[in-house]
């Protein structure tokens, strides 16, 4: 069975049309095209004639091209910076855990199996990273809401910022390719963009 016939979590798939390239009107920007397709419940289909669903949504957004590319580069920055502070909480993690077990050495217990992966984790962001991350996400709401004119910007960000997150965030506004995205505080937080 395929993967497109199958979805055992609630998940966003997004892929991007690029129309052919005829030359466009002086007075218009190109535009691009964001598909997307999710489902809130788990999802089986062997049969796509009879197969009704009210736990799935699609739909279909134009994008000014140019809008996409500065945001994805945005995303990018955005992207390396976390990196960079999990970087340096991991190394003061390091050597405080060093210490921990210099102290402590017959008393340390490690349970490596119940540590969360780096890559999910939730990260505690700096003064700048987080005004960072609030004007990437403004201009993320700005472009999928339904209403962009009357998206303000955000105050507060809507999901936890782990690296898996800002990374599908970077993957989902890249036009050349399409993104799954399944974490649930991400996923709510652009579906509820889509209404």
């Amino acid at each position: 069975e395929s993967r497109a016939a199958n979805a055992s979590n609630q998940e966003i798939n997004i892929q991007w049309y690029i129309p052919p390239l005829a030359k466009p009107s002086i007075y218009t920007e190109t535009k691009v095209l964001l598909l997307y397709a999710y489902n809130t419940k788990p999802v089986k289909i062997s049969n796509i004639k009879t197969f009704s669903s009210m736990s799935i949504f699609s739909g279909h957004l134009w994008i000014p091209l140019a809008r996409i590319i500065s945001l994805r580069e945005k995303l990018s920055n955005l992207k390396q910076q976390v990196e960079m502070l999990m970087q340096s909480s991991k190394s003061l993690s390091s050597a405080s855990e060093f210490i921990s077990f210099l102290e402590q050495s017959e008393t340390l217990k490690i349970i490596s199996s119940k540590k969360p992966k780096m890559n999910v984790a939730q990260v505690h962001l700096d003064e700048k990273t987080e005004e960072m991350a609030k004007r990437c996400l403004s201009e993320v709401k700005a472009l999928l809401s339904v209403v962009p004119a009357l998206s303000l910007p955000l105050t507060e960000i809507p999901f936890d910022v782990t690296l898996q997150s800002i990374a599908s965030l970077e993957e989902m506004f890249d036009p050349a390719n399409g993104c799954i995205i399944t974490e649930e505080s991400l996923f709510n937080w652009i579906i509820s963009l889509f209404h």
